[in-house]
């Protein structure tokens, strides 16, 4: 009797240990999936945000597009007061600007072209600056040729991480341009050349013309060109060179969250990608950074069910086994498509240690490209 006993008060004692664990392990479950939720949260809203724009549904803000695309990278920390009160400084420092120079155009849109030159001065230019009595220099934005790419942090690409360094690359610092003219209550169009993005206005004295900020000069076409990977049917079909309208804008904004958004969750099952990039597309149908982001993504998921059916991807021959599978056959045809329709509309992908030796090469030979016109301007 006292032996069943003993066995009984074992037996409930292991079984109220294993209720607890199972509890426990519920509530570790729990927790894990509100965090989940909470961390894609910020992924969303940031997509609902720039949607909304799209759909005319929300006041267009390119400021909002991107901080809400840093901050979801952020988990919500960003700080945004701060930025907004940098961004305020500089907006004022542009007034100054404005208040205090002559600019030597005498054309109907003076008022844009002298936001225009303000920004750019901002952007590019030392400034001497009068604090109470004292006379002191404005040290302009630099390109940061450290990680340019964002491969090693994401962040580097960020227009928060310009404003509280000062250093930026061609996606940072056209961005922070664009919104520093907006601010000022003026357009400025985005435009894209391989692994780049620049600045292009158009005025009534030269027509279109380009602004090229990591170097701080007014390229020709001819600089774009030179790079040797700007195929004319890239061109025709405004995968590059393209005065991109704002809500084109916004789509690099999406291409930028769906990036993002890689780097937080790396073993995503690629469904938030594909709706971003989707977005981004249907809004700017040539776009190569997210046609080439959608179908890498088609990539992952093949590879993903090559890897369920024990088929390395790294072998060949065993894609035509991974056939077999209908899933993996309608991902291959998907993929196979996306990346024709790539080739098709004119994209060449241009080697990355390249483009830095193309970038450098327009302040190594400035007086071969740069646009003379417009270095008049300012008395």
């Amino acid at each position: 009797m006292m032996k069943n006993k003993n066995y009984l008060i074992k037996l409930s004692f292991l079984i109220s240990f294993l209720l607890c664990n199972l509890i426990s392990a519920q509530e570790v479950k729990n927790v894990f999936l509100e965090n989940t939720d909470k961390e894609n949260r910020f992924y969303d809203e940031a997509y609902q945000n720039i949607d909304n724009m799209l759909n005319d549904k929300q006041e267009y803000s390119f400021k909002s597009a991107v901080f809400g695309v840093e901050n979801a990278y952020y988990q919500g920390k960003l700080d945004i007061p701060q930025l907004e009160r940098e961004i305020s400084f500089l907006k004022a420092f542009s007034g100054s600007i404005l208040k205090s120079r002559e600019l030597n155009y005498s054309e109907s849109d003076k008022d844009n072209v002298s936001k225009y030159a303000a920004v750019f001065s901002i952007m590019c230019q030392s400034l001497p600056v009068m604090v109470k009595d004292t006379v002191i220099q404005y040290k302009p934005f630099n390109y940061d040729f450290e990680d340019v790419f964002g491969h090693k942090e994401i962040s580097n690409l960020f227009v928060s991480k310009l404003l509280l360094t000062k250093k930026g690359n061609c996606n940072s610092m056209p961005y922070l341009y664009k919104i520093l003219a907006e601010e000022l209550g003026v357009d400025a169009n985005l435009a894209l050349a391989p692994n780049h993005v620049y600045i292009k206005h158009r005025i009534k004295t030269v027509g279109w013309y380009n602004t090229e900020l990591t170097s701080g000069i007014f390229p020709e076409d001819g600089w774009l060109m030179a790079s040797g990977y700007i195929h004319l049917d890239a061109i025709k079909n405004g995968v590059f060179m393209k005065a991109l309208n704002n809500k084109e804008s916004l789509a690099l904004c999406l291409f930028d969250l769906a990036q993002a958004y890689n780097k937080s969750f790396p073993e995503n099952d690629g469904s938030f990608v594909l709706k971003c990039t989707q977005r981004a597309v249907e809004v700017y149908p040539f776009f190569a950074k997210a046609l080439i982001l959608r179908a890498e993504t088609h990539k992952k998921m093949f590879e993903e069910v090559m890897n369920e059916e024990n088929l390395s991807p790294d072998h060949p021959e065993n894609i035509k086994l991974a056939l077999r599978n209908p899933k993996a056959k309608e991902l291959f045809e998907i993929m196979k498509k996306e990346y024709g329709y790539i080739y098709e509309i004119g994209y060449r992908q241009m080697p990355e240690e390249m483009y830095l030796d193309w970038l450098v090469s327009l302040k190594t030979e400035r007086n071969k490209y740069e646009n003379k016109k417009l270095n008049n301007f300012v008395k």
